[in-house]
C-alpha cells in the first residue's frame, strides 16, 4: 500500500498533460540515421568498443541508506529523520559500521553491505588499489523541467494546473516508464531512450547481424526504437529452439522446416521471415557465446553461483566479449533485479539483497579489468523512484528523488556528483509526507552524460532526450555533470 495514495483529481491532472509527439521524434531519428549512414564511409572503421550496462532496482530502492552522511552535524540529521538506530521503527544504520569515503567525499558513507563498491570508490581492497571505478549521483529523479518546492505544492493544492509535472508520481509502473522512456510527460507511442539511441547510432557502429540492444530481463521498455529491435537472452545464452530438452529437437526441426516455406498469404510469409531472422540471429549468437573466443579464463571464477545476479552479469561480460565477433561496436545491456518495495521491512531484507548486488558488481568489474575490457563499459544504476525518509513503522513508502550509482574505467571515481539534499523532514528539498524529496539532478542530464561518452552527438542528442535543454544546452556547455573522466 502507498501511504498517501495521488488522488483521482491529481491523477486525472497529470495523465491529461501534453504528451510529447513521436511522429516529431521519429522523424528526427530517421532524419539522424540517414545523416549517420551517408557520413559512415568517412568515419572509417574506427576501434573504439563501447557498452552501457543498465541495471534496473525494480520496486523503488531506499537509496538514501545506501549512500549516507558521515560528518556528524547531516549525521544526526539523517539519524533524527530516519529513526536513532536501535530504537522502535528507526531506520538509521549505526554510525560506527558504515564505510567511509575518501577524499573529498570523506562526509559520506556507503552501507556497510556494500564493502566491494566501497573498494571500487576508494580505490582500495586487492582488486581495486588505486583505481577508483564507482561514483554516485544524488537526489535524481524524474522532471520535465526544474521546479521549487513552492511551485510543486502550488500545482499540488490545485493551483497552477500548467505546471509539467511528471505523469503520475509515486506509481511504480509511471515511474519505471518514465526513467526508461526518459519523457515524464508521456508519449504517444513508447520507445525508450537507449532504442532511440541504437535507432540513430546503430547503422554507423555496427555491422546489424545482432542488435546492440541486448537484455536480460525479457521485454522493457529501455531499448524499445522504432527500428532496432530488443535480443532478449539468459545466462546460458541464447532463446533459439535449441535450447530445449533432448525430445523437442525433432519437433524443432519440423517447425523450422515451415520457416522455409514459401507462403501466398502475406501475413503467414511475414511471420515466416520475422521468425526466421529471429531464429537465425539467436542460433548466431549461442555459436558464439559457446565458443572458445568467450572463454573468461580466470575472470570466469570470479562469479558466485549461488547469486543469480552475478551469474546474469557473466553472460553480460561473455557477450562484451565476443562484440567483434557479433559486429558490434557499441552494446546496450539491461538486468532487472527487483524485490525494493521494501514497505514492512527494510532494514534486514534491504542488508542481504545489498550483499547479492555488492558481490555481483563486484565480480562484473573484476573481470573487466582482468580482461582489459573496463575503460569500455559504464555499469548504471537506476530505479523506479527514492523512498521516504521517515519510516512508517519499520519500512519506507513511495517518493520520489534518490541516489543513483555508475562505475566502469572511464568513471570519475570515489565522487559524489549532485547536490546532496537536506534530510530534515519539512526542509526546503522535503516537499511532505514523511521526506520525498524533490530531485535537484535530472534524469536527463545522468542519461545525456553516458550519451556523450556512448557516441550521440550534441546535435543529436533532443532526439534521444526531448526534455534536455531544459537543463543542459548540449551545444554550448560542458558535460553536464562530470562524472565521466575528460
Amino acid at each position: 500500500m502507498i501511504q498517501h495514495p495521488i488522488s483521482r483529481r491529481k491523477f486525472l491532472r497529470q495523465f491529461n498533460c501534453a504528451a510529447v509527439s513521436s511522429s516529431a521524434i521519429l522523424n528526427t531519428l530517421l532524419n539522424l540515421k540517414l545523416a549517420n549512414s551517408a557520413a559512415a564511409d568517412d568515419l572509417g572503421g574506427g576501434g573504439d568498443s563501447k557498452a552501457l550496462v543498465c541495471l534496473f532496482l525494480s520496486g523503488g530502492i531506499d537509496s538514501f541508506q545506501m549512500l549516507v552522511p558521515w560528518e556528524q552535524s547531516r549525521y544526526n540529521t539523517y539519524a533524527v529523520t530516519r529513526g536513532a538506530p536501535g530504537t522502535d521503527g528507526g531506520l538509521a544504520l549505526d554510525r560506527n559500521t558504515l564505510l567511509r569515503l575518501t577524499g573529498n567525499s570523506s562526509d559520506f558513507a556507503f552501507h556497510p553491505s556494500m564493502t566491494g563498491m566501497h573498494q571500487m570508490a576508494t580505490g582500495t581492497g586487492p582488486y581495486f588499489d588505486g583505481k577508483k571505478r564507482l561514483a554516485a549521483v544524488t537526489n535524481i529523479g524524474t522532471l520535465v523541467q526544474p521546479i521549487t518546492k513552492a511551485q510543486y505544492l502550488a500545482w499540488e493544492n490545485g493551483q497552477n494546473a500548467a505546471l509539467p509535472i511528471p505523469r503520475a508520481l509515486f506509481s511504480h509502473s509511471d515511474q519505471t516508464e518514465q526513467w526508461q522512456t526518459a519523457v515524464p510527460q508521456g508519449m504517444l507511442e513508447l520507445t525508450g531512450w537507449a532504442g532511440r539511441c541504437a535507432d540513430i547510432i546503430s547503422s554507423t557502429y555496427n555491422a546489424n547481424a545482432t542488435s546492440m540492444s541486448i537484455s536480460l530481463a525479457g521485454n522493457n521498455t529501455f531499448q524499445v526504437g522504432k527500428e532496432t529491435t530488443q535480443f532478449v537472452i539468459t545466462p546460458d545464452g541464447s532463446l533459439s529452439f535449441d535450447s530445449y530438452n533432448a525430445p523437442n529437437m525433432l519437433k524443432n526441426q519440423a517447425f523450422r522446416s515451415t520457416l522455409q516455406q514459401s507462403y501466398a498469404n502475406l501475413l503467414s510469409q511475414g511471420f515466416a521471415n520475422l521468425t526466421k531472422q529471429s531464429d537465425d540471429a539467436q542460433l548466431l549468437f549461442q555459436a558464439k557465446f559457446d565458443s572458445p573466443d568467450a572463454d573468461l579464463g580466470a575472470a570466469d571464477a570470479y562469479f558466485p553461483n549461488n547469486n543469480y545476479l552475478a551469474t546474469t552479469f557473466r553472460a553480460v561480460l561473455k557477450a562484451i566479449k565476443i562484440r567483434s565477433a557479433l559486429g558490434l561496436r557499441r552494446q546496450s545491456f539491461f538486468i532487472n533485479w527487483g524485490g525494493w518495495d521494501m514497505h514492512s521491512d527494510l532494514l534486514n531484507p534491504q542488508a542481504n539483497q545489498l550483499l547479492d548486488v555488492d558481490a555481483a558488481l563486484t565480480a562484473f568489474q573484476r573481470g573487466l579489468e582482468e580482461l582489459g575490457l573496463s575503460n569500455d563499459v559504464i555499469t548504471f544504476t537506476a530505479s523506479d523512484f527514492g523512498r521516504t525518509l521517515r519510516s512508517n513503522g519499520r519500512g519506507t513508502d513511495h517518493a520520489w528523488g534518490g541516489n543513483a550509482f555508475l562505475m566502469g574505467g572511464p568513471i570519475d571515481g570515489g565522487k559524489i556528483f549532485g547536490t546532496f539534499p537536506d534530510l530534515a523532514l519539512n526542509s526546503n528539498d522535503d516537499v511532505g509526507y514523511g521526506g520525498r524529496l524533490l530531485p535537484s539532478t535530472s534524469t536527463d542530464v545522468y542519461f545525456a552524460e553516458m550519451l556523450r561518452w556512448f557516441g550521440v552527438s550534441n546535435n543529436q542528442m533532443t532526439a534521444v532526450l526531448p526534455n534536455i535543454a531544459h537543463f543542459w544546452n548540449p551545444l554550448t556547455s560542458p558535460a553536464p555533470l562530470g562524472f565521466i573522466k575528460p
